[in-house]
């Protein structure tokens, strides 16, 4: 199986990263910059969606992605990013995975209900804006998150789960045909992900320094995930975007 990790476009809580004026947003939509970018990503990957050479060693994509399912978190600024690379690849499966939304999930950011449990966006917004995204049979008008703030002991579990439950569904198996997956999600998620493939300690550096794993908006990072390995071929690519449209 290989995993295609694509960060979202700018949000407009990005953009007002350093804006001590600014209240952040609790489910951010992408900005017009984001939707740049976004159309920069959707283009590409529909033209390097066929795979030209199929016995050539394709680690960097240079023979093309040949992608089999889109999976997108719920968010707002996620669903804004697949959504239209779905369209560009018209018959690729394109679903919802809720689980593999950012840390801490749909809560307030104002002081008097901070970190406060919301609703998240309803059926009928992804209805109405996302017609071709495949979602949950449990979704309704009440919200897709509908849950506490999410704490740092839910985290990695979380993330844990995903891989188990991501291999379980696409994982090699003898005689099927090669799966290429997409997540659209998120920083946060990206490295908690990083942190249950590979077994890492969360955020622990050499000489007792913090780590991170920093990707770009809509940028694409590759993992290869086979029976007995788990290999990086490449993180944080933004190739696809001009250098005015390179955000974090």
């Amino acid at each position: 199986m290989e995993l295609y990790f694509i960060r979202h476009g700018q949000s407009i809580n990005n953009v007002n990263w350093n804006n001590s004026e600014y209240t952040e947003h609790s489910d951010p939509f992408l900005t017009e910059s984001g939707l740049r970018q976004v159309e920069y990503l959707a283009k590409y990957l529909k033209e390097k969606q066929p795979i030209t050479n199929d016995k050539a060693w394709n680690i960097q994509n240079q023979y093309g992605f040949g992608l089999t399912q889109i999976y997108t978190s719920l968010m707002e600024r996620a669903v804004g990013t697949a959504a239209p690379i779905a369209r560009a690849l018209e018959i690729v499966p394109f679903s919802a995975w809720t689980e593999i939304h950012e840390e801490g999930g749909i809560y307030a950011r104002e002081e008097d209900a901070k970190q406060k449990g919301l609703s998240g966006k309803p059926r009928s917004f992804f209805e109405n804006n996302f017609p071709e995204l495949k979602l949950p049979d449990n979704l309704d008008e009440t919200g897709w998150w509908n849950r506490p703030f999410e704490s740092e002991e839910e985290r990695q579990p979380r993330a844990d789960k995903v891989l188990v439950d991501l291999l379980a569904r696409h994982g090699d198996k003898e005689g099927q045909p090669e799966q290429r997956i997409v997540f659209v999600s998120h920083g946060g998620f990206f490295v908690r992900f990083v942190s249950a493939m590979l077994k890492l300690p969360w955020r622990q550096g050499a000489f007792g320094m913090k780590s991170w794993f920093f990707i770009n908006n809509c940028s694409i990072s590759r993992f290869d995930i086979r029976k007995e390995d788990i290999l990086i071929g490449y993180i944080n690519r933004t190739g696809h975007l001009p250098a005015h449209l390179i955000t974090g």
